[in-house]
């Protein structure tokens, strides 16, 4: 009889999982679309094609053999209008936090194959970020998700086993992020670039600021136009690269493989992480760029 009870169990949380999916799936269409257009920014759009991600859409060009034949990489700060910053109702500040996000995202990832140079040396190649466009969160919404998410535990009679429903975010005042990027070489003619956007959507992780979404999305950005630079390929087109311990290093608020890099600050490390996994938002949890760097300039 005990044998029949403890083996009821899993069916009744099995049953319980199912209900949940199904009354939370209308959740799940829940998406800000935001589509790359272009701005104006770059030298130049003629050869760009369609290459969307999963989660991206996006435009890019690429000349491969003269991309992997660079050996040196500059990265200017990027940039964004203060029309940008106004429209998405952020103070100058969280911008220039979302903005120096990219920045440091694209030094950790180019450092997998280039040597970063500093503002004042010369490099093979210069690369160039414009933020086009900010969909502000809904900090409420986004806090609220924060302190909902969902989870469940399977008893199996052996013992209890932990199954992970993903979190699901309220679909109110999901942010996005949309920018141009190109690659320039000594003689300042384009050798890639990119349009890049991205929306929020129910299983994107929410943080209470009006910055949030679009916070996250620049270090996805810089994952994805780095990995471009670094093989000559499309990011949407190749397999997902494992995390290097450099990488994780930097993630964790440690010294970066290229010492160019601390132009743009580190990682907020442990704690930066607890917090956007508790929802915080990234003015709390990150320092932005020191006030200025090596060579003595204001970053911004």
């Amino acid at each position: 009889m005990g044998h029949r009870d403890g083996a009821a169990a899993p069916t009744a949380w099995t049953r319980l999982a199912f209900v949940l999916t199904v009354s939370l799936q209308p959740l799940v269409v829940g998406c800000t679309a935001i589509l790359p257009e272009q701005a104006g920014s770059l030298s130049s759009y003629d050869r760009l094609e369609p290459s969307d991600g999963l989660l991206t859409r996006a435009q890019v060009s690429v000349n491969k053999d003269e991309i992997l034949s660079a050996r040196t990489v500059r990265i200017n700060p990027t940039t964004f209008s203060a029309a940008t910053a106004s429209a998405a109702g952020l103070s100058e500040p969280q911008a220039k936090l979302i903005a120096n996000a990219v920045d440091r995202s694209l030094c950790t990832g180019l450092s997998r194959r280039f040597q970063i140079a500093s503002a004042a040396q010369p490099a093979d190649l210069t690369v160039r970020a414009f933020i086009t466009r900010i969909i502000p969160t809904d900090e409420i919404a986004a806090a609220a998700s924060s302190v909902t998410s969902v989870g469940m535990t399977v008893v199996k009679a052996t013992g209890v086993v932990t199954a992970a429903i993903p979190s699901l975010r309220i679909p109110i005042g999901l942010g996005g992020l949309a920018l141009e990027a190109e690659a320039l070489d000594r003689t300042g003619s384009q050798k890639a670039a990119i349009i890049w956007a991205r929306g929020a959507n129910s299983f994107s992780r929410p943080r209470a600021s009006r910055a949030g979404d679009a916070y996250e999305f620049a270090s996805a950005f810089g994952d994805d136009f780095s990995k471009l630079l670094v093989t000559g390929a499309s990011p949407f087109k190749t397999l997902p690269s494992l995390p290097t311990m450099d990488g994780i290093n930097a993630a964790l608020g440690g010294a970066p493989k290229e010492s160019a890099c601390e132009a743009f600050g580190r990682g907020g490390g442990v704690p930066g992480l607890m917090g956007g996994a508790l929802g915080l938002p990234p003015e709390l949890t990150d320092k932005g760029a020191p006030a200025s760097g090596e060579d003595g300039e204001v970053n911004r």
